[in-house]
């Protein structure tokens, strides 16, 4: 059997080897960052000062917050890194983490976002059973749920991943380390990896999309029977902000992964769109057409602009 050479490093190419492009994006990319976390501390801390929002919705959207800080922190730092770096190296060990951590977090906002859907169902199809059915134990119960599910997907994966052998080749030509990625530099065969992957890709990510199909297929039967265009709009408006929420983030994935090509300009954009930019516009997106978070957002604003005076 033919010995390969024990490879200790990553090269992640990143988004341009142009040294005055790579300037310009790492401060493009800080502030996006910046923002990011501005905004899903901003919305972590008016859910929790507001009593006006401890309901279901708003708890799956404080965990939504969390998982997009989460999801946002496991790619950008090393990106940003990179950017100012000449090496843009990754050891093989951080990189194996890295992708773990990626597939996690994004998976557990698939099944998050799957849930959020299941709440907007019982609240428009069963609005008088909305308090008894979503309970503090089914809430809890859910999410846990969610980690539960994407942590041991991805643990599954990492670990048939950790047994592969590298070629000389190891250059990423990706801003992060995914583990489709690290498939194509494996000397050793991947077809068990790559059986894995997709099965739980279909089972978990697919699974999700179709629950959420579901949930919204039965919300627009509701909805369409209400009788007064104001009920109509007014039920379709705590939809929204999820329904868009929905479309950032599954539109962009599975464009990403279904571009054959990996690395292309495309292929980039589009996993630069879920993984760096939507968990920037989720609070953005549910501040902005939330009626009850804006409303508590002014109300601690002049409750610390009153203690200030």
């Amino acid at each position: 059997m033919k010995n390969y050479s024990a490879i200790s490093e990553f090269i992640l190419l990143g988004l341009s080897i142009d040294p005055n492009i790579q300037d310009m994006l790492f401060v493009l990319f800080l502030l996006i960052y910046l923002f990011t976390l501005m905004g899903n501390f901003l919305m972590l801390l008016v859910i929790r000062a507001d009593s006006h929002l401890h309901m279901p919705m708003y708890f799956f959207l404080r965990q939504l917050s969390f998982l997009d800080l989460c999801h946002s922190s496991v790619t950008v730092p090393k990106m940003l890194e990179n950017l100012l770096s000449e090496s843009k190296t990754i050891f093989v060990e951080s990189c194996l983490a890295q992708a773990f951590f990626v597939f996690a977090t994004g998976g557990a906002e698939a099944c998050l976002l799957a849930v959020m859907a299941y709440d907007r169902y019982v609240a428009i199809t069963s609005p008088l059973l909305y308090g008894q059915v979503m309970g503090n134990q089914l809430c809890v119960g859910m999410v846990w749920g969610s980690w539960g599910l994407a942590l041991a997907d991805a643990l599954i994966n990492i670990l048939l991943a950790v047994n592969l052998d590298y070629c000389e080749d190891q250059t990423i030509p990706h801003f992060s380390c995914e583990l489709s990625s690290l498939f194509s530099l494996s000397c050793s065969d991947t077809s068990t990896n790559f059986t894995f992957l997709l099965c739980s890709s279909v089972l978990h990510f697919f699974g999700t999309f179709l629950m959420i199909v579901f949930s919204y297929a039965q919300i627009v039967s509701t909805i369409l029977s209400i009788s007064s265009t104001s009920g109509r709009g007014k039920a379709f408006s705590t939809c929204s902000s999820h329904l868009t929420t929905v479309t950032l983030f599954y539109g962009s994935g599975f464009l990403s992964y279904l571009l054959p090509t990996s690395g292309s300009p495309m292929e980039m954009m589009f996993s630069l769109q879920y993984s760096v930019v939507t968990p920037m516009l989720n609070p953005l997106i549910y501040s902005l057409q939330n009626k009850e978070v804006k409303a508590a957002m002014g109300r601690i604003f002049r409750k610390y602009l009153h203690s200030f005076m």
